[in-house]
């Protein structure tokens, strides 16, 4: 039986994440996969760390998504796959990755990920996250300081140069595609509740 692919999308600090993690808490423990778009930036350790640093990590382009579909595709066959490990302090792959296997419900959640359209068929439901852009730049503010090594100034240049305009041009479009928008501002038990009901409707 095909895996339930759960796909989570919307801006930088909109809750995607949390509200995976959640969801998960919904179902027994092994049942539930969360992948990471940004387990997938590209392979860049051709550059040096002051060009690594330049890079618009925003952009579609940045992200491997022919291997997150060749990952999809193995998964719902029933294939181990070797899932990326990602250093954000020196923008690097890590060598060691994590091995993962098939699961019954399987959540994949990034800016990007409504935006491949191609990946859209593997999609049991699609989902976008709706929050305030004040919300989600004090998130991402607060996240980068304290887990990715960035200061306020650089948090600050990256937003306004390439995480903006890359979000008008690219992520805010592909809630066109949702088969879901969630209310990031909503408690996250009805975000939850939202989701299984749509779920449950499309299952039976």
């Amino acid at each position: 039986m095909n895996p339930i692919i759960v796909a989570i999308a919307g801006g930088t600090g909109s809750g995607k994440s949390y509200l995976a993690k959640k969801f998960v808490k919904r179902y027994p423990r092994g049942k539930t996969l969360i992948i990471e778009q940004d387990s997938y930036y590209k392979d860049i350790s051709n550059m040096n760390y002051k060009n690594r640093c330049n890079q618009n990590f925003d952009h579609p382009d940045a992200i491997d998504s022919d291997l997150i579909e060749e990952h999809l595709k193995k998964l719902i066959c029933g294939t181990t796959i070797s899932i990326p490990n990602y250093d954000f302090a020196k923008h690097l792959r890590k060598n060691k990755k994590k091995e993962t296997k098939q699961h019954p419900i399987i959540i994949i959640e990034g800016i990007l990920m409504l935006y491949y359209t191609r990946l859209h068929k593997f999609y049991t439901v699609k989902i976008f996250i709706e929050t305030p852009e004040d919300i989600r730049f004090r998130r991402r503010m607060d996240r980068d300081i304290k887990f990715r090594g960035r200061t306020k100034k650089s948090v600050e240049a990256q937003y306004y140069t390439t995480v903006k305009p890359m979000h008008d041009k690219f992520v805010q479009p592909s809630k066109s595609y949702a088969d879901i928008v969630v209310e990031g501002t909503d408690s996250i038990n009805k975000s939850i509740n939202q989701i299984a009901s749509k779920l449950n409707s499309m299952l039976t």
